[in-house]
């Protein structure tokens, strides 16, 4: 295992259980929009961080490399990045590599080297394996085998920028009002069981997922065991990870839709279990007996986010905020309506969701201005917010 505790922030900072500020913006009819109004609308919960941690996610940012894996990786030391490339160079053909476009921030001290690699599997073993598992499998030998390398993204026509800093001094740093994309999510981070540093800033993020999270996982040992069964390393040392394996695990590699996926990592107390008919208490029943060490245990709220979708969701009894809102073809979610409303002041409609219903927007289906209906029975499937482009 690496040893991060060295490049750790040695802030003492006391812990505040409550912190860390999220949020997404989805143009569900397909059209980009530059991170202008999203770094303005994450700045707007400044007080909920505390400096040590802001990132940012973007999806359809390289429509000119977006047949191609983009790798963007974080180098503590020259030596880390020429193993890196030459490990990159004998797995993949690499199309096009540069150092992140990045500006002086005065907030901003002591980055590491960000790089990014535009790549085509090569795969030499000879099998079945498709290209998204032979990615996470190289992505893991690097963030495991290789010092001071760390790979942070590593989907098509996306990409994760992040860093120890808030989060409009990390959206300057890395220029990001000169992007485009279709969907962003934000983060604000206070950190509270594990280091401020840059490469546990958030989103977490393998191929196209990624996750941002408002929370503390006291599940996460068993979650991490759980996911390593599957190939699945932890190293950034921050309880987030773990969700985002557990989405691609979940969605990507067993094909579950996300209205299930819901009821695994945030399902219905065994009370109210007992209360369902009888056909959705054995569905239940199965999905706790198979995928029970992916429950997440605590306080928590998420977005979730991957090629054509944005997913909000919070534990069961909604220990952490989130709000979700709708003006013409763009959804929002956000740990605060006031971050929304700087942004689009006359929103058709604003709502808190239900603890453990998940609020989906999609290109895939038509968008609806007014508020949802919340399911009434556990096992019906929540509202779908999105439009095909």
């Amino acid at each position: 295992m690496k040893d991060i505790a060295r490049i750790a922030n040695p802030h003492g900072d006391d812990k505040v259980m409550e912190g860390c500020s999220i949020f997404g913006m989805m143009d569900t009819a397909g059209g980009c929009f530059s991170g202008r109004d999203v770094i303005r609308a994450i700045a707007n919960m400044h007080v909920r961080g505390n400096g040590l941690g802001g990132g940012f996610a973007v999806y359809g940012l390289y429509p000119e490399y977006a047949e191609f894996y983009a790798l963007h990786v974080m180098y503590l030391s020259h030596e880390g990045k020429a193993e890196t490339e030459s490990f990159l160079k004998e797995r993949f053909q690499v199309v096009h590599a540069e150092e992140l476009p990045t500006q002086p921030t005065n907030a901003i001290l002591n980055p590491p080297l960000v790089w990014r690699y535009f790549l085509e599997a090569n795969r030499q073993e000879p099998g079945g394996q498709s290209d998204d598992d032979y990615v996470v499998d190289k992505v893991m030998d690097i963030n495991t085998l290789i010092r001071d390398a760390f790979v942070f993204s590593s989907g098509k026509d996306m990409a994760v920028f992040k860093g120890v800093g808030y989060p409009e001094e990390i959206g300057e740093y890395f220029c990001l009002e000169a992007y485009k994309g279709y969907l962003w999510t934000a983060h604000g981070r206070f950190p509270t069981n594990s280091p401020g540093w840059w490469g546990g800033a958030h989103p977490f993020s393998i191929l196209d997922w990624t996750v941002i999270h408002n929370g503390e996982l006291s599940s996460y040992g068993t979650n991490r065991r759980y996911l390593e069964q599957f190939g699945y390393h932890c190293t950034l040392q921050t309880d987030t990870e773990v969700i985002a394996y557990a989405v691609d695990l979940l969605i990507r590699k067993h094909g579950l839709p996300v209205e299930l996926v819901a009821k695994i990592v945030a399902p219905p107390f065994w009370n109210e279990i007992e209360r369902c008919p009888e056909e959705d208490q054995k569905l239940f029943r199965a999905l706790r007996q198979v995928y029970g060490s992916l429950l997440l245990n605590g306080p928590f709220t998420v977005i979730i986010a991957h090629e054509g979708e944005m997913i909000g969701l919070t534990d069961r009894i909604r220990l952490r905020p989130l709000t979700a809102g709708v003006k013409d073809q763009v959804l929002y979610l956000s740990s605060e309506e006031s971050a929304i409303r700087l942004i689009c002041p006359d929103l058709e409609s604003a709502w808190i969701p239900t603890g453990g219903e998940p609020i989906i927007g999609t290109l895939e289906k038509p968008l609806e201005p007014q508020r949802p209906t919340v399911a009434k029975e556990i096992g019906e499937a929540s509202p779908n917010l999105g439009r095909k482009g």
